[in-house]
């Protein structure tokens, strides 16, 4: 190398900046089995995955289903979103995988 500090559009700079955004951008594994975990019912951990669509229908689901635990009705919900849970303990790292390369695929444009 020459010693000589790479300028604003050299591919050094470049680079480093987009692994900055990278880094910012990108989600854990951790983080959403944590979310996960505390508050799941909430769907909070599809949320932070990018999973909005489904985490709404997750959440209002969830909400209709507590408020209808007074006649019974709900506790048929919160069985499925319990069954859902279940199965989001196992998707978790491909959703987080996913969050990710899109962040990688939106600093490459």
């Amino acid at each position: 190398m020459s010693g000589r500090i790479p300028t604003t559009g050299s591919p050094g700079l470049n680079d480093a900046a987009a692994m900055m955004r990278y880094d910012a951008e990108k989600r854990s594994v951790l983080v959403a089995y944590i979310l996960w975990f505390v508050l799941g019912w909430f769907a909070v951990h599809r949320f932070y995955a990018g999973r909005v669509g489904s985490g709404l229908v997750m959440l209002v689901v969830s909400m209709v289903s507590w408020a209808l635990t007074a006649i019974f009705i709900g506790y048929l919900g919160l069985f499925l979103i319990g069954l859902w849970l279940l199965v989001d303990a196992l998707l978790i790292p491909g959703m987080i995988r996913s969050y990710n390369r899109g962040v990688i695929a939106s600093l490459g444009r």
